[in-house]
């Protein structure tokens, strides 16, 4: 029976625990714009996003990005490099949410 550790031992695993740390980070600093395009409206697109604000939408993205790639990083370093330990398994998951998420996002737009 092989021991299931908490830390990563593996820099695949490292890179996933870390991306999923600073996706909330970006999250807040995207948020923390909010206030200062008040008076600006959200564009109907990404990209008209990206250009009416900026602050707002590039670090939102910044957040999505690192969330998915958590999960392709925890996925190769389970897979490929056997780095079973509790914190890749929990950004892997919360990646995969974001990822789905993603998809929903997608088939189903609002």
């Amino acid at each position: 029976m092989k021991k299931i550790k908490f830390l990563p031992k593996i820099t695949l695993g490292k890179w996933s625990v870390v991306l999923i740390i600073v996706m909330p980070v970006f999250f807040y600093v995207g948020m923390s714009f909010v206030d200062f395009y008040e008076s600006v409206p959200a564009g109907k697109t990404i990209p008209h996003d990206i250009m009416v604000r900026p602050g707002v939408a590039l670090s939102m993205l910044a957040g999505l990005v690192c969330g998915i790639a958590a999960f392709f990083t925890g996925i190769i370093g389970i897979i490929r490099k056997k780095d079973h330990s509790v914190l890749v398994f929990l950004s892997t998951a919360m990646g995969f949410l974001m990822l789905l998420w993603c998809f929903a996002e997608v088939l189903f737009p609002h």
